[in-house]
């Protein structure tokens, strides 16, 4: 028998956000892998390490994180390779993945490279927007209000067409695009009440006004659109 390779969503960085069924796979398989950078701790296993056993087998899937590097095809393969031979083991695999696992989670990139061959099972996580909008008190959408998900490095032409109208938008993946977001909100008549969120429920969290977000922004930000009255 192989082993299973479970995708867990570990939430967005507050330990205690991880889903009761995450927390039990994740104490009891013997090998974890999680993302990391090409050097220096991981932020993945940063938020299970309070949960970890000191055991378990470890595997660092190390690959730069700049935009224009990521992800890198070759790093995937070689990941999905290390971790099919300890399924053909007979081993179960935790991979960690921040928020959710299938809304732009790295888990995914593996989950292509193994599902046809091996058992996954997708363990959803709580998502950062979900988690951002908490922590500044905004209710991402309500009655029939659609929520559009934007990523920040499409051109400014894409995010305006995806933001006409008067629903609520999410926009991830800031980084060095803050400044030229800003000024489109502006123009669109959007950013009076646009809230800036970095680090959503942990330590280094940060809620501003859009005009206080850093430029660039921490990868782990995001800016909550209202819907307009």
């Amino acid at each position: 028998m192989t082993g299973t390779l479970f995708g867990l969503g570990i939430g967005p960085g507050d330990p205690e956000l991880i889903t009761l069924k995450a927390h039990r796979i994740l104490t009891r398989v013997s090998v974890i892998a999680f993302p990391a950078p090409e050097r220096g701790p991981s932020l993945a296993r940063r938020i299970v390490a309070p949960h970890l056993n000191g055991t378990q087998r470890e595997i660092a899937i190390r690959m730069p994180l700049e935009a224009g590097r990521f992800p890198a095809p070759e790093i995937y393969d070689n990941a999905a390779r290390e971790i099919a031979a300890v399924l053909d083991a007979g081993t179960d695999v935790a991979a960690l993945c921040e928020g959710d696992p299938f809304l732009y989670g790295s888990f995914a990139y593996l989950f292509a490279r193994l599902s046809t061959t091996h058992r996954v099972e997708v363990v959803p996580g709580v998502s950062s927007l979900t988690a951002a909008a908490a922590r500044a008190g905004r209710p991402l959408a309500l009655k029939n209000e659609v929520l559009t998900v934007v990523p920040a490095p499409l051109p400014d032409e894409a995010i305006a067409a995806r933001l006409q109208g008067r629903d609520a938008a999410v926009i991830l993946k800031l980084g060095r695009h803050v400044g030229r977001v800003r000024a489109l909100l502006g123009q669109l008549g959007r950013a009076a009440d646009a809230r800036y969120v970095e680090h959503a429920t942990m330590a280094s969290e940060q809620i501003a006004g859009l005009d206080e977000a850093p430029d660039p922004a921490p990868y782990f930000s995001l800016i909550l659109v209202p819907a307009r009255p």
